[in-house]
């Protein structure tokens, strides 16, 4: 049996130390067994994210270099190891003959993807690329929120100016609260359908794309339970394929894994082995090794029954995706998916959402948006998943990612269903509140009772030093002490 280990949201790399005992002595081997996967991965990410940041964030090298790429647990190759060819707008990292070269390259539609160690900017005409139309309209001349034109309004009566002011100050001003490695971006609060807040710092606007890490898990989620609502997938059913172990064949109806429900990933349940918990080698091969992300997700084995145990793990997410594409089928309509069935649906026009080299999508991480769009995705949430009249989202679909996942009934009730939950222990949130959440400070928090949404994009780059969603939640609603949500706190 593997004994639980904490999970975590940041995505550091892990240099593992493994342990042998000899008698009643632990040694402690030093020898590091991940050591060339650590090399794939370290490249991977500089380049991949160097590639993103060029040519999806549309942000210099210099800003590059003083947010996304500074990371205290990234070693960053020196300059004569990065190639940028801004024509064929890709990125190479690594000295040939030395260490590995990891390569990735702008593709439409799809931001850039990350290439295998074997390939060469040669390969890039291989690699996926998605040629749907922009959706029509210029949102500068659209009403937020199908777009981005904003009527001057005064502030609601009850809303406290000072006090949301003040919550703003909390966001950026993280150097007086003793906190600098937590670099706030932007902040927007959206009350009653309007933004009565939208702050930015230095360097970023309302156009800025950026990656959202694990937020990316709940748009994940939202794009399969539209499947779900369409009758394509259902949540308490097996996952719908049977090729375990990758390159195997279909497993047997013995085996254990066949009974792994949607519901059991979606909550972080899955009772497969925790590789991320673990080992590099895990998904972070996937992400940034060039290695494919289904495949990974796959090749687990059971080590607790399915619905018992939580355990954050970024594969388990990928599972879920990976079900979807089998039901949707055909590669095309499978590429084409999140445009036609959520982004454009609710004018998330900046919402750039990344692919593996395989063809898989790496819904568990990899997508590039800006504020604006997550507090899209939060409204179609705070409105119990309907947009403009239509239905987007299954209602019953809002409430499973609201409802506590059972493996969480002893610990806190802390996720739900690809969204995490307010602790148990916050007396000074309301209990409906529910978020996103995603490394270096990316959140989309909902509060229903306060008919809120906030967003809050951040670069931190302390892994150790995370900023709290939810003391940020708290500071934002003593803007609003004359809501009903205020008389429910007290």
């Amino acid at each position: 049996m593997i004994r639980q280990i904490p999970a975590r949201l940041c995505v550091g790399l892990i240099v593992s130390s493994l342990f042998a005992t000899t008698g009643r002595s632990q040694l402690v081997n030093r020898y590091n067994y991940d050591r060339q996967a650590e090399m794939f991965v370290n490249a991977g990410m500089q380049a991949l994210l160097t590639c993103n940041g060029l040519f999806v964030s549309n942000r210099t090298l210099e800003q590059l270099h003083q947010a996304e790429l500074k990371m205290d647990q990234m070693p960053l190759a020196p300059a004569h190891e990065v190639t940028i060819d801004r024509e064929r707008k890709a990125v190479a990292v690594g000295e040939q003959g030395v260490g590995p070269v990891m390569r990735a390259a702008y593709r439409e539609g799809l931001g850039c993807v990350l290439m295998g160690p074997e390939q060469t900017f040669r390969d890039i005409d291989r690699l996926p690329i998605l040629t749907t139309p922009p959706l029509e309209g210029d949102p500068s001349r659209l009403p937020w929120p199908d777009g981005d034109l904003i009527s001057a309004k005064p502030l609601r009566e009850h809303i406290d100016k000072k006090a949301l002011d003040t919550a703003a100050d909390f966001a950026f001003d993280r150097i007086a609260h003793g906190h600098e490695s937590q670099i706030t971006m932007s902040l927007l609060v959206v009350h009653k359908g309007d933004i009565v807040l939208e702050r930015y710092a230095p360097g970023v606007d309302l156009t800025t794309k950026t990656r959202t890490w694990s937020t990316a898990k709940s748009i994940a989620g939202t794009l399969i339970g539209i499947a779900v609502g369409d009758g394509k997938l259902a949540l308490d059913a097996p996952l719908p394929f049977r090729d375990w172990g990758p390159g195997r064949g279909p497993v047997p109806e013995t085996d254990p894994r066949r009974k792994i429900t949607l519901r059991n990933v979606l909550n972080m349940s899955s009772g497969l082995y925790p590789v991320d918990n673990v080992s590099v080698t895990g998904s972070m091969l996937s992400y940034f090794g060039g290695a494919s992300s289904r495949a990974g997700a796959l090749d687990r084995g059971l080590v607790r029954e399915p619905g018992t145990t939580w355990d954050y793990e970024n594969y388990d997410s990928l599972l879920g995706v990976y079900a979807l594409k089998t039901v949707l089928g055909d590669s095309q309509k499978y590429l084409e998916y999140p445009r036609r069935a959520l982004l454009d649906q609710i004018g998330m026009r900046n919402t750039v959402v990344g692919i593996d080299r395989f063809g898989d999508y790496v819904l568990s991480s990899q997508i590039y948006t800006n504020a604006r769009d997550l507090a899209r995705f939060g409204l179609l949430y705070l409105n119990e998943g309907m947009w403009n009249g239509k239905r987007i989202v299954p209602e019953s679909w809002i409430r499973f990612a609201r409802t506590p996942a059972p493996s969480t009934r002893d610990t806190g009730r802390h996720y739900g269903g690809q969204f995490w939950l307010v602790p148990d222990d916050r007396t000074d949130l309301p209990q409906d509140t529910y978020s996103t959440a995603g490394s270096r400070g990316q959140y989309t928090i909902i509060i229903p009772s306060y008919d809120l949404v906030i967003v809050r994009r951040g670069e931190d780059w302390l892994s150790s030093d995370g900023f709290s969603n939810w003391d940020l939640a708290s500071e934002v609603l003593k803007a609003f002490p004359k809501s009903k949500g205020a008389a429910k706190l007290k």
